[in-house]
């Protein structure tokens, strides 16, 4: 399976919901582990990487670098 490209400012829809009825998170750090933060109420979670990549729906947004490459 390839490798999703990820990006800081990216902001995604999630498979399933958070508690606080949000489904869209903005990625904020990359690397072995991805820590995102729910648009909803603003909780940060570090989560790997394959997790992460299953748990994705669709890119809401993506910042100006993501278009170049």
């Amino acid at each position: 399976m390839p490798v999703i490209k990820l990006y800081i400012g990216d902001v995604v829809q999630t498979r399933k919901t958070h508690p606080c009825g949000s489904d869209q998170w903005t990625i904020e750090r990359l690397g072995a582990d991805v820590g995102i933060r729910c648009q909803g109420c603003g909780r940060y979670v570090l989560m790997e990487r394959p997790r992460l990549e299953r748990r994705i729906k669709r890119f809401v947004s993506r910042p100006p670098q993501a278009q170049s490459d």
